[in-house]
């Protein structure tokens, strides 16, 4: 009997202590499973993480451009757009079409790129924006050298656009341009303001040019053109009837500024212009923007909508600063025209090389 129990004691211990080994055995081979697989989990989250960054930087995006016509300040404003991409490492194949100032060929383009399924157009001056933005409510459409979007019926606000239109305006310093009028040619006193009345925005700053006229005490008369044919006769009627002319950032003027300059100067009517473009086009001065400045602001805006999913609808439209404005004065037209700039900045004096 203590033989048989002593021997079921010994036997039940072994089998208890089988058993433990076998449970731990299995318990650390559970666990190194779940170490495999969270491992795997891991290396494969890893994987797609990597696999969507590729996909991110190395996607090239559509876009396709509309510039109304071709001059000093639009170009600008088209360099610095692209120039910003480039900064922020976004690849692009880039469709660029210019209107010739030819409202008709904004609408054949602007369907075409329409069609072309860009992922963003960009546009550059009122006419083309807004051509534009009568094909598409769908692609993002990012607009600049446009003065006052609101008011060219481009966005609901400039401070909600409400649409798939935002971007850059290029509203200048009017009343800093006539007191700049004042300074250089205190005697005047009184101005043409020289404009396509088919633009607008250039509508608007005439209406602005001649209150801050009326504010420094002279008098303001309108001169505008409605194609590019009728600049030189609209500005040869000028000369005897004012004594400068004021040109604000009209396109139609700014691409026919060397006729404009040409007859002013000849007849000793210096030009305070819209934009640094049309001084050195022959205009005597003025204090503005620059368009590849606000070219590369635009082209900002336009990475935040590609690679963050920014909704145009809620990006207000951007300006340049008066501060970011900036003096230029053409010194060879200054000499033409008998003025004294001596006590200028150097780097504010524009001579054509």
């Amino acid at each position: 009997m203590k033989k048989t129990l002593a021997f079921l004691l010994s036997l039940g211990l072994t089998v208890s202590m089988l058993a433990g080994c076998g449970s731990k055995t299995n318990e650390t081979t559970a666990a190194t499973d779940a170490q495999t697989e969270s491992a795997a989990g891991t290396e494969k989250s890893t994987a797609d993480d990597d696999a969507a960054a590729t996909t991110t930087s190395d996607k090239t995006y559509k876009i396709g451009v509309l510039q109304y016509v071709q001059h000093d300040a639009l170009d600008a404003s088209n360099e610095g757009f692209f120039a910003a991409l480039d900064d922020l490492g976004i690849k692009y194949d880039a469709d660029q079409q210019n209107a010739a100032g030819e409202a008709s060929s904004c609408q054949t383009i602007s369907e075409t790129l329409v069609n072309d399924g860009d992922d963003l157009i960009f546009t550059i001056a009122t006419p083309a924006a807004q051509s534009v933005a009568g094909a598409t409510s769908d692609i993002p459409i990012l607009l600049t050298a446009v003065t006052d979007p609101a008011e060219s019926g481009l966005v609901e606000s400039n401070d909600a656009p409400g649409g798939n239109v935002t971007g850059t305006s290029d509203m200048t310093p009017v009343k800093e341009q006539i007191d700049l009028l004042k300074k250089l040619i205190p005697d005047a006193k009184t101005v043409g303001v020289l404009y396509c009345s088919a633009e607008s925005n250039s509508v608007l700053q005439a209406d602005m040019a001649k209150e801050a006229c009326k504010a420094a005490g002279l008098e303001a008369a309108d001169y505008t053109v409605s194609s590019s044919n009728e600049i030189q006769t609209v500005v040869e009627s000028m000369i005897g009837k004012v004594d400068v002319i004021y040109a604000p950032t009209d396109n139609m003027i700014a691409a026919g500024m060397a006729t404009v300059a040409m007859i002013a100067n000849e007849n000793k009517i210096p030009i305070i212009c819209g934009e640094e473009g049309m001084v050195k086009e022959g205009g005597l001065a003025t204090y503005g923007i620059n368009y590849y400045e606000l070219g590369y602001k635009t082209g900002e805006m336009a990475a935040k909508i590609l690679t963050e999913g920014a909704d145009p609808a809620s990006m207000p439209i951007e300006y340049l600063s008066t501060e970011e404005c900036s003096l230029l004065i053409n010194k060879e037209t200054a000499d033409t025209l008998g003025i004294d700039v001596s006590s200028y900045d150097a780097d504010s004096l524009y001579t054509e090389e």
